[in-house]
């Protein structure tokens, strides 16, 4: 009596975030023939192919709001607002493409987004310039983004993942990085929490970040029947920040609460996902 509820469920999950045509593009991605950077066993593989990556998302865009000026490059020319869902579903495929797409693939998704970073450029509201191509701001982009994918892993993932694995992890994200311009990305832990270490000075909540928290925390753009379900992802996502950044952002929720709202919501989200994912795990063909 539960398939058909797990499977509406997965569709309508995988379709919001993937697109509605993700369950054809899905073989082309995880079937083609040739050689990847990762395989099925590595830690890439397991922490960007859970459900923890729904909380980890909203903690990792939150984070990211931080820094004024990766934030007025957001604001002034992602179009988050008026198509949320849009932007939602370029990032995805920009992180299944690098995770689990052929080499040439993965390479040609990376040569895109360069493309369109070059042209993404301006001034914030004190007349500060900004370029998304900035190696500066493309590293703190980078390190907000796994630094919240590992710890939602970690909190909400479905088994453990250990000190080493989680270096590996970051050492591989690295490399899709490299190629998109950030300059010496960390390939450890230690390294990671040195980076986000780094840029503390530089973050603050400006206006436009307070109008992003507001937007993913305060009014989502969803169906009323759907926000709860949201709300307890996000409230695990605000469970995931370090506590300085819970503090800029001005986050209350108590922790405990966060992290069992965000335990709850991820393994939801992790049993209507198991409905339409099958064969994902499969070896893809080398030849």
């Amino acid at each position: 009596m539960l398939r058909p509820v797990q499977r509406k469920l997965g569709e309508t999950l995988r379709d919001r975030v993937a697109g509605s045509d993700a369950g054809e593009r899905g073989p082309q991605i995880w079937g083609k023939p040739g050689e990847r950077w990762f395989a099925p066993g590595d830690p890439i593989w397991r922490v960007h192919e859970d459900a923890a990556m729904f909380p980890g998302g909203v903690a990792a865009l939150l984070l990211q709001s931080l820094h004024p000026l990766a934030m007025a490059g957001v604001a002034g020319h992602s179009g988050y607002k008026g198509d949320p869902w849009g932007r939602l579903q370029r990032t995805s495929n920009y992180i299944a493409m690098t995770t689990y797409a052929t080499i040439p693939d993965a390479t040609a998704v990376i040569a895109h987004v360069r493309a369109v970073h070059e042209r993404v450029r301006g001034k914030d509201d004190r007349g500060r310039p900004y370029r998304a191509s900035d190696p500066h701001l493309l590293a703190w982009i980078h390190a907000a983004e796994i630094s919240s994918f590992l710890a939602a892993y970690k909190a909400f993932g479905p088994a453990p993942l250990s000190e080493t694995d989680a270096d590996i992890y970051v050492a591989q994200t690295a490399v899709p990085a490299r190629l998109l311009g950030v300059l010496d990305p960390p390939t450890s832990v230690v390294a990671l929490d040195a980076v986000l270490a780094a840029y503390r000075p530089e973050l603050e909540l400006t206006p436009a970040a307070s109008e992003t928290v507001d937007f993913l925390l305060r009014t989502p753009p969803l169906p009323g029947l759907a926000k709860p379900g949201y709300w307890m992802l996000a409230a695990g996502g605000v469970a995931l920040l370090p506590p300085w950044a819970r503090d800029l952002l001005g986050a209350s929720l108590p922790l405990w609460l966060g992290r069992g709202l965000g335990r709850v919501g991820t393994a939801t989200v992790r049993w209507g996902l198991a409905g339409v994912q099958s064969g994902r795990r499969s070896a893809p063909p080398t030849a």
